[in-house]
């Protein structure tokens, strides 16, 4: 059975210490035999959640196309920046649209309820985005997701990348890797108990 991981980065930033983090430990899934699929959020059509706007003009179309993307996959894997001890505006922003109804009327919310989730986050101080774990796992949490207790932060960040992105300590990338691979061990054992339940 084939396990559908959603790559999702928290920062726009194309050269972001967190979006090598995530490569990271998306290879760690990929070697483990999931399929992932990287999804900018920045390349998204995805204005600041505003309920009059959406009464107005329904789900924006970066919105909709998240909300398809979240129902393809199996689980998501998260790398979270931390601005000023928290998340950013730009992933809690997205996981607001993404729990809205959707456009034929179904509930966007059950999109994320039930699926496994993985956090990594890299900071140059020395919590290395820690709490921005933290406050992540409970917004995860409220929309019913299930996240996984394995978690990588990276401290000192902006020192631990050579110039081709890879990690220079080799413990600490098989650490981040160990993540995506509990995340892919866990929605396969998610799904294969989804599929004997349904078996006659």
């Amino acid at each position: 059975m084939s396990i559908r991981i959603l790559a999702i980065c928290g920062s726009s930033r194309r050269e972001s210490l967190n979006q090598k983090l995530l490569a990271m430990a998306v290879q760690g899934a990929r070697d483990a035999g999931a399929i992932v699929t990287f999804a900018r959020l920045a390349d998204f059509d995805l204005p600041i959640y505003d309920g009059d706007v959406e009464a107005a003009r329904g789900l924006p179309d970066g919105a909709s196309t998240l909300q398809a993307l979240v129902d393809a996959h199996d689980a998501l894997l998260i790398a979270t920046p931390e601005y000023n001890g928290g998340y950013t505006a730009l992933l809690k922003n997205a996981i607001d649209w993404i729990s809205r109804p959707r456009s034929d009327g179904s509930g966007g919310i059950a999109l994320l309820a039930g699926k496994v989730a993985a956090l990594v986050s890299a900071s140059p101080g020395q919590l290395g985005g820690l709490r921005s774990q933290t406050a992540m796992r409970a917004v995860l949490d409220k929309v019913g997701m299930l996240v996984i207790p394995q978690a990588f932060a990276l401290s000192v960040a902006h020192e631990a990348f050579d110039a081709e992105g890879q990690m220079k300590d080799h413990r600490a990338a098989m650490a981040v890797m160990s993540v995506g691979e509990a995340l892919y061990r866990t929605a396969s054992r998610l799904a294969t108990r989804e599929v004997r339940s349904v078996e006659p």
